[in-house]
């Protein structure tokens, strides 16, 4: 048949949604076009029925496009053709694919690809929410294997009233709290997003509504399953065997507790790589007690085993004993070493080592020209505040490229970007661009908080007028059953063996970012409010040894930045100050080295490094727009002469006349005498005509000399 279509149709957020399937992609394991007014969001999602040979990760990509047919408009620039994913594309496919890797089974490694397109957009319902509940529907329906049913919603604060998927118009600029949120019905498997520095309470109300509201997804989609999806497949794991692991247990771990008693990460890993070589080693001499054979890989088969059994004996040394790696306690953050002005010509730089995570930022200062634009089917936009964040294989001991900007330096820069974004000056207040940039020249854990914790630093030291210094820490969970147990500040390897990764940066006052991973199928509220008021702890300690250094902005730029005065136009003046062809405005920025840029609204901004010269400009373009001001002093050029006086022009574009009689205290019979063209003189207007003419006084400032005396 060419069409089986079956349609499900729910209210979500006060708006019906309709899921349908069997219509489109048909070939696909799993199809779903979800559609919501008029966006719709087409998901597919297609797994391996063979896992490659050696494979020994689950390699699940998910793909996320706006398509801008969707919206009726063609690409700006030269290329119209979609290309590679925009930074808001690749940040939603992560958070995609985030809460999804938990409900895969564990040793489940065929290659998955789930791709999302958006084929249709209204301007008013948000085609990523579609794409999020048409991904677990496609997933659910189809015969991968996969564990219970999930949902996304985003959840904004309005009014002081939480709101499920606001979309449009300015809607998220009016809010306090801005979430991303997927859940089953049991737990919350994934948080990502900002706030205007809730609090803990306040976080946790919004996670809950939006749970509640997801709990309704599932049960559509429980009903969509039951109905028409597939019976799932059967596969085989990938899983170590019981008999390695036994034996790889009683013959080693005293090697292994010898590894995590290790505090430095590369001694660690150093000794990790070399209890894997005698692991493998034992393997090799005799494949059968380990309930191998020849043909198995003993060096990727001791991996697995050793990597099990660090995690295993890790988790049962925290929640049995409180014992995290090398000792440390579960609330303790490791020591922290703070610096600011480390680098030399960038406007503003510092240094936050926490452990052996460290990053180095620099901020730059600029006009409009620095701006960050964006193209997408929602508009054109621009930024005048962006963070970038880069993880170079050395900051780990690796020998290896970079090879430019992945999907997790988008990521964590964004995180880090959203969490310092609430504390920046608002832009009629502060009309600058500012770009901050967080190398990560170490890294041991959060790399991303230190980012918010240097970022934050560095805007301080460049004199940005942060409203207040930001902080974030990461936190992590072990969990077995009901026992679990809460980390602060976590390391790469208690990240890499644990359960959770639970990053919370903001304020004394409060929250300003959230973001959450998890390995488990879901936390329960009792642990998400535990970890936040753990993690509130941790970001107040860590504010603190900031502000050894540097807790209030510099209340000026250092010399050299860039600095904008400001003056204001009337609207119908515009074109006056820019002149034919711009003809105006690009003579005044090459004369004083200036770069100005005019709003709509008829501000006027003046860009340059010395401040005296952008009163000057400043002071100019008043008199070009609005006319000298009588009694106001001139330095005027002489540009021609005549017998009865001298024109000068005491800026360019305005001109006036200095009588005879106004050039010396003495009588003066020849102009020439006293002055030539191209000359330089002072003058003072005495008045300004109903005409417009100028008139001006050298003698009422000081009078020409001749040039015969």
């Amino acid at each position: 048949m060419l069409n089986n279509k079956r349609e499900f149709t729910f209210t979500y957020g006060g708006k019906e949604v309709t899921l349908e399937t069997g219509r489109l992609a048909k070939q696909a394991d799993g199809a779903v076009l979800a559609t919501c007014g008029g966006t719709q969001v087409l998901t597919t999602v297609c797994s391996a029925k063979e896992v490659n040979d050696g494979q020994d990760f689950f390699p699940l990509m998910v793909d996320y496009k706006e398509k801008f047919p969707a919206a009726g408009k063609f690409l700006g620039g030269f290329m119209k053709r979609e290309g590679r994913p925009s930074n808001n594309e690749i940040l939603l496919m992560r958070m995609i694919d985030r809460p999804l890797r938990p409900l895969f089974p564990e040793g489940y490694m065929a290659e998955t690809i789930i791709m999302a397109q958006v084929l249709s957009y209204d301007g008013e319902n948000d085609p990523q929410v579609l794409a999020g509940l048409s991904t677990c529907a496609a997933i659910s329906i189809s015969d991968i294997p996969f564990h219970g049913t999930l949902g996304f919603c985003k959840v904004g604060k309005i009014d002081g009233q939480l709101v499920l998927n606001p979309h449009g118009g300015d809607v998220w600029e009016k809010s306090t709290i801005e979430l991303v949120l997927a859940a089953s019905k049991d737990a919350i498997l994934m948080v990502e997003g900002e706030a205007s520095e809730v609090s803990e309470e306040e976080m946790m109300e919004a996670l809950q509504f939006g749970h509640e509201q997801i709990k309704g997804f599932c049960d559509v989609l429980e009903k969509m399953t039951a109905e028409v999806g597939k019976k799932k497949r059967e596969w085989v794991s990938a899983t170590p065997n019981s008999t390695l692991m036994n034996e790889v247990k009683n013959n080693f771990a005293s090697d292994a507790r010898e590894v995590l008693s290790v505090n430095v990460k590369q001694e660690r890993s150093g000794a990790i790589s070399a209890l894997n070589k005698k692991v493998a080693a034992a393997i090799e001499e005799n494949p059968e007690k380990y309930g191998l054979t020849e043909n198995d890989s003993a060096s990727k088969e001791a991996y697995k085993a050793v990597d099990e059994l660090l995690y295993s004996m890790m988790r049962s040394d925290i929640l049995d004993e409180g014992k995290r790696i090398a000792g440390r306690g579960l609330t303790e953050v490791r020591e922290i070493e703070t610096e600011t002005s480390i680098l030399k010509t960038p406007h503003g730089s510092s240094l936050f080592t926490r452990g052996e995570t460290q990053v180095m930022a620099t901020v730059t200062v600029g006009g409009k020209e620095g701006e960050q634009m964006s193209d997408s089917i929602y508009g054109v936009s621009f930024d005048n505040f962006y963070l970038h964040y880069t993880f170079a294989p050395y900051s780990v001991g690796e020998a290896r490229g970079y090879r430019g900007v992945g999907r997790r330096e988008v990521g964590h820069g964004n995180l880090a970007e959203r969490a310092i974004k609430k504390m920046m000056p608002k832009k009629d207040e502060f009309p600058y661009t500012v770009r901050v940039n967080c190398e990560v020249t170490e890294s041991n854990g959060s790399s991303s908080m230190g980012s918010v914790c240097s970022g934050s630093m560095a805007l301080m030291d460049a004199g940005i007028p942060l409203k207040k210094p930001v902080a974030g820490v990461a936190m992590g969970l072990i969990k077995e059953g009901d026992k679990y147990q809460v980390l602060t500040d976590i390391l790469g390897d208690e990240d890499h063996l644990g359960d959770m990764d639970f990053k919370v940066a903001g304020t004394t006052d409060g929250i300003t970012a959230i973001q959450m991973d998890i390995k488990i199928t879901g936390i329960t509220n009792e642990i998400f409010q535990k970890a936040m008021a753990q993690a509130k702890d941790g970001r107040l300690h860590i504010l603190g040894e900031m502000a050894k250094t540097i807790s209030t902005p510099r209340p000026e730029f250092k010399e050299g930045v860039p600095q904008i005065k400001s003056t204001h136009i009337p609207k119908d003046k515009i074109g006056a100050l820019i002149g034919p062809g711009g003809k105006n405005i690009k003579a005044i920025q090459e004369k004083y080295e200036v770069t100005i840029e005019i709003t709509e609204e008829g501000q006027v901004n003046t860009l340059g490094v010395d401040a005296k010269v952008l009163d000057e400009v400043n002071a100019l373009i008043d008199m070009q727009i609005n006319g000298p001001k009588v009694d106001s002093v001139y330095e005027a050029v002489v540009v021609s002469i005549k017998e009865y006086g001298a024109f000068v022009d005491i800026v360019p574009g305005i001109s006036g006349l200095v009588h005879v009689s106004e050039l010396a205290e003495e009588r003066v019979k020849d102009v020439n005498d006293y002055v030539s063209e191209g000359d330089k003189i002072k003058v003072k207007v005495l008045d300004v005509d109903r005409f417009g003419k100028i008139k001006l006084s050298a003698k009422a400032v000081e009078p020409v000399k001749s040039k015969k005396a």
